[in-house]
């Protein structure tokens, strides 16, 4: 019966997937790239620079080898002579959740199979760890690599070590993966380089309706971005206005999910007046656009028109993520330039101005791998969204891909609908100038904090200059802008600083509405040396930083409350409602061309 079951599953699966085969058999070549050319190469290095110092130091390996020994034998014995089995040789942590299903304790063999994966790789990281004379990149890379391969090896991700798996799969004679295998096929089509699991359903929610719908208009339009000017709820509303600079590698509306996860509407109704930049998602006719153009024809300009607009000489400026590091830019720039002062004050949120200590994308950043992505950025135009998407979810593959692969896959369920994720899977490209400029000039070689580094608008552009206020806000769990790097960057501009730290990462402890009352943050009014000598001397507050670092931004704005500053006008009328078209761009871009060909009404109007 079992034999039956298996070939009738086989051969119903065989004949659903024959094309599908033969369309990916055809893709192969897309494969051998230049980028995994190179991590072969470097991961042959790194292991042979690995082997040669295990060679040299067999003490030290032969410690480690005994010890697995020891623990494996005993991982044996308690199996052999089914021992309870509470008292586990090795066993997951408590944020682990590959082994939640019973039978992973339960179950003799299971439990075995669970407990030896689990001190294997334990024993293999300890490898990496006991080897002395590697450089600390080098062994950055085995430990975060190997760790990737031993995550992908899991017993979990497998039907047949899979207990939990291998039951669904029997009980419903394989609909599991027939259903996962169908929406394999259809990820594998959206996909670019690189399988990009889904993580929700993306036609739950709509953008402009269901999220990014906090009212407001497109006042000014450009190549680069559009300026979204949004609606006052207040009879009065703070003289400075706010600026918000989004990342340009993510939509903005991260900032204006719904309305009780919505940065944006939350500041609307504290009374402030919000522009925030909406950037264009570009295709290889963009290729060219640079980092300095995100500061010369963004930021520059949306300043310049929102004085315009409110007749106020100053904005607050607000930066997230690399947005943040444009925005800082922009602030250099100003004073290299000689100009009056057009930012009165500068948040930043988990932005990065020192690139020394990036985190877990370190991983990637060696002279190889990154002049292998060179010639792919140049080749194709731009860095593809939906791999720089996956690239990020890989840096917590337990929780952010595997997981939704067993999900999708395996057991064949629907992605759930969740605002956050539905963000998350709309990608954006980033232009191959800009992104070769901020993997060798940022990350690499770390040029915006030297002397004559960077320069932007034919002027060096110095940190230091940056004379006006600033609030870094970063958290304690972030996997992209690790805290303690973001805080060396803080150290590097000049005037009042005040530094925060939020629990959680690198979005949701951002995203953090004061209704919620989820996360809470640290603050210290002294800015330490080192990042870990701040939080020593750190406070910890409960409720969510939003309500701290509004007080701060009212403290450096007149107090000064002023009619609702209008919407539209001779020189800046409504372009369109919020969110406008530049965020209803999805992946993969059409060029204007062929657009163009699909869409004769626009030939004609263009005409």
């Amino acid at each position: 019966m079992f034999h039956h079951f298996f070939s009738d599953y086989l051969a119903r699966l065989q004949e659903q997937n024959q094309q599908w085969w033969q369309d990916l058999e055809q893709g192969k070549a897309a494969v051998d790239t230049p980028f995994n050319q190179a991590m072969q190469e470097v991961s042959l290095q790194d292991t042979a620079q690995l082997l040669e110092g295990a060679a040299q130091q067999p003490a030290a390996l032969l410690q480690v080898q005994m010890q697995w020994w020891e623990q494996q034998m005993q991982i044996w014995q308690n199996a052999m002579l089914a021992r309870d089995n509470t008292e586990e040789v090795v066993s997951e942590g408590s944020d682990d959740k590959r082994f939640k299903d019973k039978a992973w304790q339960e179950d003799v063999l299971y439990n075995f199979i669970k407990q030896s994966y689990l001190l294997f790789g334990r024993t293999y990281m300890e490898t990496i760890e006991a080897i002395e004379g590697l450089d600390d990149k080098t062994r950055e890379r085995l430990s975060f690599f190997s760790r990737q391969a031993i995550n992908a090896m899991a017993p979990s991700n497998y039907i047949a070590t899979n207990p939990e798996l291998l039951k669904m799969t029997l009980d419903s004679q394989g609909e599991n993966l027939l259903r996962g295998m169908e929406q394999l096929k259809q990820d594998m089509e959206s996909s670019a380089d690189i399988l990009k699991v889904r993580m929700t359903n993306n036609n739950a929610f709509r953008v402009g309706d269901d999220v990014a719908n906090t009212p407001g208009d497109v006042v000014y339009k450009n190549e680069l971005f559009e300026l979204i000017q949004y609606r006052p709820v207040t009879e009065k509303v703070n003289a400075t206005p706010v600026l918000v600079v989004p990342p340009f590698i993510n939509k903005y509306y991260i900032l204006d999910l719904r309305e009780k996860n919505s940065l944006v509407r939350w500041l609307v109704e504290q009374g402030h007046t919000v522009f925030l930049m909406s950037w264009r998602n570009p295709s290889a006719e963009q290729a060219e656009i640079g980092f300095e153009d995100y500061v010369t024809q963004g930021t520059v300009k949306a300043v310049s028109a929102i004085e315009d607009i409110t007749g106020q000489s100053q904005i607050n400026g607000v930066g997230y993520c690399i947005g943040g590091t444009v925005l800082a830019c922009t602030i250099a720039y100003y004073s290299a330039k000689r100009m009056k002062a057009r930012i009165k004050s500068a948040s930043f949120f988990t932005t990065l101005l020192d690139f020394s200590q990036p985190g877990e994308i370190g991983a990637y950043i060696n002279d190889s791998l990154i002049r292998a992505i060179e010639a792919q950025n140049t080749a194709r135009g731009y860095m593809d969204g939906r791999s720089l998407s996956v690239t990020f979810s890989l840096l917590r593959e337990n929780s952010l891909y595997w997981n939704y692969y067993i999900e999708n896959y395996l057991k064949g369920n629907s992605p759930v609908d969740f605002d956050l994720l539905y963000w998350n899977s709309d990608s954006t490209n980033v232009a191959a100038k800009t992104h070769n400029f901020i993997l060798r000039d940022l990350y690499l070689e770390n040029k915006l904090v030297q002397d004559k580094g960077v320069k932007v608008g034919g002027v060096w552009i110095d940190l230091n200059k940056i004379k006006v206020p600033s609030y870094f806000i970063s958290t304690k769990e972030d996997h992209i802008a690790l805290w303690q790097g973001t805080y060396r960057g803080a150290l590097n501009v000049g005037g009042n600083k005040t530094f925060v730290l939020g629990e959680s990462g690198h979005i949701a402890g951002i995203v953090n509405h004061p209704v919620k009352k989820k996360y809470g943050f640290w603050t210290n009014d002294h800015l330490a040396d080192t990042a870990d000598e701040w939080l020593e001397g750190a406070s910890h507050h409960t409720g969510s930083w939003w309500t701290h670092w509004e007080k701060w931004l009212r403290s450096y704005s007149p107090e000064e409350q002023v009619d609702p500053y209008s919407i539209g006008s001779d020189n800046y009328p409504t372009l369109y409602v919020a969110p406008g078209e530049y965020v209803r761009q999805v992946l993969p871009i059409k060029s204007d061309t062929e657009q163009n060909k699909a869409d004769p009404e626009r030939v004609e109007e263009e005409a």
